[in-house]
């Protein structure tokens, strides 16, 4: 630091008497004082002090020049000041050097110019002050305000300085804050930028010098409330204290807790509540109905909607339009039950409708209203879909009294509503609840016979009609209940298809059947195959071809000796993922034939897409033969279109010897039924064969 100002008026030089008055006075000063001649720039005179900090005496440094008082480097840093003071300026500057210890030590040094009688200057006097203590402490304190400053300036949160409430100073995030610019904050009463409703509790926490966390909201310059999170510091200084202020803006946090509370009850995609929500304002319905006061308001109806098919959009449009769809519907159905309900979405493509104070007509009438609002076009994926939807009715008090219950009544007539044609309502019944616990019984119970291993095989013959001879098995599964007996396909397969289960079974059936057949291979029993019956679910949830590779490799039975059944229902998709998976199967060696061959509704185009090496007339179109001359006339046109296919043709059913004797005329090529031999368990098949072989 440099100050320069002009030197005093020029003086004369004092009487020669006056020189040890002079010297007096230089040592009584305190401070470090010498004269430098000019132009000599020769020291003529240095207090003790001054010689001393420089290592001279007051004799010694007489006639030194400034480079050998300080070293050149030191007078290379003061020389410019010398130098401006030679030229008649009064000069001030500040001067560091190094003590003994390496410590830093700070001067305050003041050169003035002495004049001679002609006004030309002669001489610099020199005077300096140790001023290291406070320049150490204004640096500090220059570098702590600039430290405040820089995070102040870096921190998102917002910082003020108050005193009494008056903003000494903020930062910018608070000018943000509050929406009004830095010199309008400065100076105003803080409370002023707080919203009404909270000010009582800043004020109360200010008056207290409290120093916890609190939340008030912020008053912006538009108007808006931010809720804000403050902490107050009581900073002391002399004269009177000061308090520094933090706040930070949480209104996102604010934003998530309150979308968390709102997902808690209700559907992230639509904004619909969701099954917690619904049971809890269903039960709040329910109880305000049992004190009503008009038979009408102590009723309340639940329509439980299905959206028909919905499964064949996301898979044709895909999950996107999905739920565009979904979102459309519940901007209807609000639409449509406005403020005579409420809406809720339990899950997937269904949605409950709640109507308090509505008997079975007004039930009745909203289903037709919704089915009409529902029935309008949606415009998704550049497509146009007609969502139509299933709706089952229950009603408070006459079907349940809980909401649960309640709940589920709907559910189960929804279930009857979709299962006979989809598109309409159907009331809740007597009994319809029961089945539902019938099926839920009944998924339990096949969940345990697939753990447990209930399941056996029994085995029919097929032999060839022209003589008789046998030509393979049927491999047929059956369920040996714990508690009902032998349970035969028709009891659980459709209900294993629907819920599941058929890929457990049938894994088991087709890995059981192999492993029998090689056992009776094993033990010299005829050379024959065995063919298992694949369902259209199975066919399309697993990669069949794999695991039939799979259990061969386990079991050791030979590709030929296996043949798979499937019905027509797989062969309509006319997909190229069936050609492939039937192309698989083929490859192995393994024989394909058509299950109940007739009794599709599907192009016989695949017949010539498919590697098929078999059809088997289904046992309608042989059971009234020969007598009904429709099904005799079926069961030739099969046979002949399997002949003309170069497909070996089998009838099922056959129980009576001119059945039998029919297929011969026609030329059939194998046969089965109960007039040949029932199906029997793998010991009774073993008798048979054994006996059978022996003959």
């Amino acid at each position: 630091m440099t100050e320069t100002t002009p030197a005093d008026t020029p003086r004369t030089a004092a009487d020669p008497g006056a020189a040890e008055l002079l010297h007096a006075l230089a040592e009584s000063l305190g401070g470090q004082v010498a004269y430098y001649a000019l132009p000599s720039r020769l020291c003529r005179f240095a207090n003790v002090v001054y010689a001393k900090i420089n290592g001279f005496t007051v004799a010694s440094i007489v006639g030194k020049t400034p480079e050998e008082v300080f070293g050149a480097d030191q007078w290379a840093k003061v020389a410019l000041h010398a130098e401006r003071c030679a030229s008649g300026a009064r000069v001030k500057y500040l001067h560091e050097r190094r003590a003994d210890d390496g410590s830093a030590r700070m001067f305050s040094v003041t050169l003035t110019p002495h004049f001679s009688a002609d006004g030309v200057p002669d001489g610099v006097l020199s005077v300096t002050h140790e001023c290291t203590a406070s320049w150490a402490a204004e640096r500090a304190v220059r570098e702590s305000e600039e430290r405040t400053r820089k995070f102040a300036e870096a921190t998102e949160e917002a910082i003020m300085f108050h005193s009494d409430g008056v903003v000494l100073d903020c930062n910018d995030a608070m000018a943000r804050l509050t929406g009004f610019p830095l010199d309008e904050v400065v100076g105003r009463n803080m409370f002023d930028f707080i919203a009404p409703a909270w000010r009582p509790i800043a004020q109360d926490y200010t008056s207290h010098g409290s120093e916890y966390l609190y939340e008030v909201h912020i008053l912006h310059r538009d108007g808006h409330e931010i809720p804000v999170e403050v902490i107050g510091k009581t900073m002391p200084q002399t004269g009177a204290d000061y308090r520094v202020v933090v706040v930070r803006d949480i209104s996102a946090r604010k934003h998530m807790q309150a979308r968390e509370a709102f997902l808690a009850l209700h559907d992230a995609l639509t904004e619909l509540l969701n099954r917690s929500a619904l049971l809890d304002q269903l039960a709040l319905a329910l109880a305000q109905a049992r004190t009503a006061q008009t038979p009408r308001q102590r009723q309340v109806a639940l329509l439980y909607l299905n959206l028909d098919h919905f499964k064949t959009i996301n898979d044709s449009l895909g999950h996107g339009a999905g739920d565009q769809i979904l979102c459309t519907v519940a901007q209807r159905l609000r639409h449509c039950v406005a403020e005579r309900g409420f809406i809720a979405r339990p899950g997937a493509d269904e949605f409950v409708v709640v109507l308090p104070s509505a008997d079975r007509t007004a039930a009745a009438s909203l289903a037709d209203a919704l089915f009409r609002c529902l029935a309008e076009p949606i415009e998704v994926a550049g497509t146009s879909v007609v969502q139509s939807v299933s709706i089952g009715i229950s009603l408070f008090p006459d079907d349940e009294h809980t909401a649960p219950g309640l709940l589920r009544q709907a559910e189960a007539a929804l279930r009857q509503a979709k299962d006979s044609g989809r598109g309409h309502h159907q009331f809740s019944t007597p009994g319809v609840a029961d089945d539902a616990m019938a099926s839920l019984q009944l998924q339990r119970e096949l969940h345990a016979a697939i753990a447990e291993n209930q399941f056996v095989l029994h085995y029919q013959p097929v032999v060839h009609v022209a003589d008789g001879a046998l030509a393979g098995f049927e491999a047929l599964v059956r369920w040996q209940h714990p508690t009902r007996g032998l349970l035969a396909p028709s009891e659980f397969i459709a209900f294993a298809e629907t819920h599941g289960f058929i890929s457990h079974v049938g894994r088991w059936v087709m890995r059981e059947a192999c492993r029998q057949l090689k056992a009776w291979h094993d033990a010299g029993l005829p050379r024959v195959p065995v063919a298992v019956n694949l369902s259209a679910f199975e066919f399309r949830q697993r990669d069949v071809a794999s695991e039939i590779a799979a259990v061969l490799a386990e079991t050791g039975l030979p590709p030929q000796l296996l043949e798979v059944e499937l019905t027509e229902t797989v062969l309509m998709q006319q997909s190229e993922q069936v050609l492939q998976t039937l192309q698989s199967i083929k490859a192995l060696g393994v024989g394909i034939a058509i299950d109940d061959f007739g009794t599709g509704y599907s192009s016989l185009s695949y017949l010539k897409r498919y590697p098929l090496d078999k059809l088997k007339i289904d046992r309608s179109f042989v059971m009234d033969t020969p007598g009904d001359s429709d099904d005799v006339a079926i069961v030739t046109a099969i046979v002949e279109l399997g002949r003309s296919l170069k497909l070996r043709t089998v009838a099922e059913g056959v129980e009576q010897p001119q059945q039998l004797a029919l297929l011969g005329q026609l030329r059939c090529d194998l046969a089965q039924g109960y007039g040949i031999a029932r199906p029997m368990d793998a010991l009774q098949m073993r008798t048979w064969l054994t006996e059978r072989h022996q003959r």
